[in-house]
């Protein structure tokens, strides 16, 4: 079982940015392929970015291209979510998804409120 745990988000004023933290456990993180959704209440998941195991490949959103950045370390078992430029369109609650050999486990969400 892996067990995945979002951290960092918050409160931000729009045009402010925040960064997102997710670890997973597990000796081997560096064949996880990770993603990052969100989802505002009454809404569906929406996929956000997602960064395969080596870190090599990464690919966006529409709505987030140019504005975040997803990153790994994958000494410390961790994925990030550099979000800058953000506006009230991005509240949402984001989770972290790690996939490994078709398993998928997922985080229990970290809250973004952007004011505008």
């Amino acid at each position: 079982q892996v067990q995945v745990q979002e951290s960092g988000g918050g409160l931000v004023q729009a045009g402010g940015s925040l960064s997102l933290s997710c670890t997973a456990s597990g000796r081997t993180f560096i064949t996880y392929s990770m993603t990052w959704f969100r989802q505002a209440p009454g809404k569906e998941l929406e996929f956000v970015a997602t960064i395969n195991s080596s870190g090599g490949g990464t690919y966006y959103a529409d709505s987030v291209k140019g504005r975040f950045t997803i990153s790994r370390d994958n000494a410390k078992n961790t994925v990030y979510l550099q979000m800058n430029s953000l506006g009230p369109e991005d509240t949402d609650v984001y989770y972290c998804k790690a996939r490994i050999s078709g398993y998928e486990y997922w985080g229990q969400g970290t809250q973004v409120t952007v004011s505008s």
